[in-house]
Order: C-alpha cells, then structure tokens, then sequence
C-alpha cells in the first residue's frame, strides 16, 4: 500500500498543500472527499457521530481512527483514555502531532496488549473487515479486548438502495458476493492506491453475525440515509 489516505491527512495536518481524495468503487464513479472532512469538530459530526461518542465511557479503542477526530474529542473533551490504532502511519503520525496522546500503526488482528470499556469503530469502521466472510475473525478479535460488561460501537450503511430496481420493485444485485462488499480505489495528487475490499453491512445481516459470534446487537439509532449505529456487547 502506498498510504496514500495517510498522505492526504498528514499534508492536511503539516500544511502541505493538500489536495482533495479522488475515491470510486466497483459500483460507483469517481467521486471528491476533502481531507478537511476528517478533521471535523464534534459540531460538524454526523448526529450518529455524535451518539456514538456520548455513548462512550471508560478505556476507549478507536479502530480506524483516521485523521483522530473522534478520539481528540473523547481524550480532551469526555476525559477518557484513549487508544487510536490505524494501518495508515500518515494518519498515525498526523494523530500524534494532533495532541493524541496514545496512537499506535497497528492492525487490530494483531493487537493484544489490553482490555477496554468501549472500542468504537466509526465511519463505517466495521469495512475493514473487507467481505462479510471475515466479520466473524474480527468479531472474535474484538470480543477479546472488551473488558466486562464493554460496548463496540459502530456504524453502517445499507447500499441496497444503489440498485436499481425492476418492474416488481425487486432490486438487480449481482449474483454470488455479499451486495455490500465493494472495492475501493483511491486517487490521491496523481498517485493510484492499490485496490481494497471495504464492507457496508445492513443491520439485520450484522445482528446475524454478531449472534453467532456470541454478541448481543441492539439498534441504537438510525441516520437519515439508510445508516445505523449499533452498539455490540458481550452475552452474558
């Protein structure tokens, strides 16, 4: 991977003269992201957002944490202690200049080293997982690091409403994969990121999964565009 997210974030964050992310998938054309998007305010934060991080409490783990918008809120604004773990070093070392105090370069399949009362996963953070035969791998991995009576929470998105539909109402997905599962390629200042696979889960096909790896799965709100947030705990 040439982290090309990572670059956009840290030329954002050292002032060096960033440029807008080009990002399409398998079923979308290409479309703009500006970096300043990831280092929102908590004011700015989609109400989802908002609802996850007040929902927050105790050590926190934040998986995919990006540019480290959610964590800078729940470390200087809630007082909590905060982990911020991403693959991207870019975004890493942008998370460290940002005043994050703990943000490790790590994958989370790899990372063993504690416990914690909340691991969040925003911005549709459960994509990692890449294709929905992985999720139970990450769902064991997770259930490894919450402590006693912690909370994964994270949000999702529905893409069904990207096809189209035929006469009956029916909707033309592809037969064979997971309607959800997309690859991902992303354009930054020229350079091409080598294509990944990314998740968008609907919520009764994540409550599935999420039981059979021995998770409760409660619907905590939804959004205005066929999004979720969904907070996960341990069965007793």
């Amino acid at each position: 991977m040439k982290d090309l997210f990572g670059k956009a974030i840290l030329d954002y964050q050292t002032g060096n003269s960033p440029e807008d992310l080009i990002t399409e998938t398998s079923i979308t054309e290409e479309d703009e992201m500006s970096v300043a998007y990831l280092f929102r305010s908590y004011k700015e934060m989609p109400a989802l957002e908002k609802k996850a991080l007040q929902l927050a409490k105790g050590k926190v783990l934040d998986v995919g944490c990006g540019a480290g918008s959610h964590s800078l809120y729940l470390q200087n604004e809630k007082k909590l202690e905060v982990t911020a773990i991403d693959i991207s070093e870019g975004a890493i070392e942008a998370c460290t200049l940002r005043g994050i105090k703990n943000a490790l370069c790590r994958n989370v399949l790899e990372f063993n080293s504690e416990k914690f009362d909340t691991i969040i996963m925003l911005m549709n953070g459960i994509g990692i997982t890449g294709k929905l035969i992985n999720i139970s791998t990450y769902f064991q991995k997770l259930k490894s690091l919450l402590n006693p009576g912690g909370q994964i929470l994270l949000d999702s998105s529905d893409i069904i409403y990207m096809f189209d539909e035929d006469e009956d109402g029916g909707k033309w997905i592809p037969a064979g994969d997971y309607y959800g599962e997309v690859v991902f390629t992303l354009h930054y200042k020229g350079e091409t990121e080598i294509p990944f696979n990314w998740l968008y889960v609907d919520y009764n096909t994540l409550q599935n999964a999420a039981h059979a790896n021995g998770l409760n799965c409660e619907l905590v709100a939804e959004g205005d565009h066929y999004d979720y947030l969904a907070r996960l705990s341990l069965m007793d």
